[in-house]
C-alpha cells in the first residue's frame, strides 16, 4: 500500500471584503423593521462573533438586496469558476506540476447548485487529461474539506505513483436569506465568509510534505437536524441547531482518543491541533476541551478572525498555516472538523 503526503495547499479569496465594523451599517438598515431589542441582539452577535473581516463574491450592498434564488445562483457559479481556476493554478504553481499530471480531481462545494459541476470546468480550463477521474463532492457542509482529503486518500493509498487536486470553493454569502428572521441565520450571517482551498496529494515515492497516517468518520445517531439548508424558493435556508456546541462537547472523547489509538497515537503524541472554525462557540467549546489537554487552537482562531467560517475550505485554510511553518520531523497534526449529519471528520497527519 503507497502512502499519501500532501504536497501544497493554496489559498485564493474573492475580490470583496469588509470589516466587521463596516458590515453593521447594512446590517441596522436590513433588521429596521424588527423590535428593538431583537436587533441589539443582532447587532451584539455580530460584534461577538470573533470575525473581524470576511470576504464575498459580491459587493456587501448587493447581498443585502432581494435577489432571486436564480440571480445569487447566477453569481455562485460565475465566481466559483474563477476562484477554482485561479486555486488550482497557484497550487500546481507551488508544487511546480502540470494540470495533465493530475490523475484525479475532487471538487468541494455546498453553497450553490451547478450540473455540470466545478470540476468539469476545471478539466477545460487548465487542460485537465481526458481520462482524469472526478469527484464532485456537493452535501457535506463545514466537513467537507476533511472529507475530501479522505477520499483523496483512499483514491492514493491504493494508487501508487498517482497526483490528486482537492479545489474547495464556498460562497456562504450566495445563500444569505434576506426575509430570515430566525437566529439560524443571524448567526451564520454573522460568521460566515467566501473563499477557496486548494490541496494537492501525491502517493509518488519521492513526494514531499506531510503524509496522512490514519483517517476516519464519525457520524452521530439520529442528528440530522442539527445543521444543513432546507431548499426553499428563496434560495439555500440555514439550518444551526443551537445544540452544536455541546453535542460536539458530550461526544468528544468518543470522536478523538479510540481514533488516535488506533493509529498507533495518543493526544500527547499529537503537536498539533488543525481544526475548523465553526463559529465562536464551537471554537470556545473546543478549545476548553483541548485546553485541558495541554493544546492550543491558535491558528485556527485566527483564521476565524481572518475571513471567518467559509465552510469547508476553512480548515484547509488553517492547514495552510501549518504547512508553512518549519515543523520537525515526526511531529503530528490532528484534522478535525464537523457538518452536516451530523458528523465528525478527522485525520492524522505525520511531517
Amino acid at each position: 500500500m503507497s502512502s499519501t503526503r500532501i504536497v501544497s495547499v493554496a489559498k485564493e479569496l474573492p475580490a470583496y471584503y469588509k470589516e466587521t465594523k463596516d458590515i453593521l451599517p447594512f446590517v441596522e438598515f436590513w433588521l429596521q423593521g424588527q423590535e428593538e431589542r431583537f436587533r441589539r441582539k443582532v447587532i451584539k452577535i455580530f460584534e461577538g462573533a470573533a470575525v473581524d473581516k470576511r470576504y464575498s463574491i459580491m459587493p456587501p450592498e448587493d447581498v443585502f438586496i432581494a435577489t432571486s434564488f436564480e440571480a445569487k445562483n447566477n453569481i455562485y457559479v460565475r465566481e466559483v469558476k474563477k476562484l477554482g481556476t485561479n486555486v488550482l493554478k497557484k497550487a500546481l504553481a507551488d508544487a511546480d506540476w502540470k494540470a495533465s499530471s493530475l490523475d484525479y480531481i475532487i471538487t468541494v462545494s455546498c453553497t450553490g447548485i451547478m450540473i455540470p459541476s466545478l470540476d468539469a470546468y476545471l478539466i477545460n480550463e487548465l487542460g485537465l487529461r481526458q481520462d482524469v477521474t472526478r469527484l464532485p463532492v456537493t452535501e457535506m457542509g463545514c466537513a467537507a474539506g476533511i472529507s475530501g482529503l479522505i477520499y483523496a486518500h483512499n483514491f492514493l493509498k491504493s494508487n501508487p505513483g498517482k497526483r490528486i487536486a482537492l479545489v474547495a470553493v464556498e460562497s456562504p454569502t450566495a445563500t444569505f436569506q434576506l426575509n430570515d428572521y430566525s437566529m439560524a441565520n443571524m448567526v451564520s450571517a454573522a460568521i460566515f465568509g467566501d473563499g477557496a482551498a486548494c490541496v494537492l496529494l501525491s502517493s509518488e515515492e519521492n513526494a514531499k510534505g506531510p503524509k496522512i497516517i490514519g483517517e476516519e468518520m464519525y457520524h452521530f445517531k439520529d442528528a440530522t437536524h442539527l445543521m444543513g439548508f432546507d431548499l426553499t424558493n428563496h434560495g439555500l435556508k440555514m439550518i444551526l441547531d443551537p445544540a452544536v456546541p455541546t453535542t460536539i462537547a458530550e461526544y468528544f472523547p468518543d470522536i478523538i482518543h479510540p481514533f488516535l489509538e488506533r493509529n498507533g497515537s495518543n493526544i500527547e503524541k499529537v503537536n498539533h491541533l488543525v481544526f475548523h472554525p465553526g463559529g465562536r462557540k464551537i471554537v470556545q467549546t473546543v478549545e476548553e476541551l483541548f485546553g485541558k489537554l495541554g493544546k492550543n487552537i491558535d491558528d485556527t482562531r485566527e483564521v476565524l478572525r481572518l475571513y471567518g467560517n467559509m465552510s469547508s475550505a476553512t480548515v484547509l485554510y488553517v492547514l495552510e498555516r501549518f504547512m508553512e511553518k518549519d515543523l520537525q520531523k515526526g511531529e503530528q497534526g490532528l484534522l478535525l472538523s464537523f457538518g452536516p449529519g451530523f458528523s465528525a471528520q478527522r485525520v492524522l497527519i505525520e511531517w
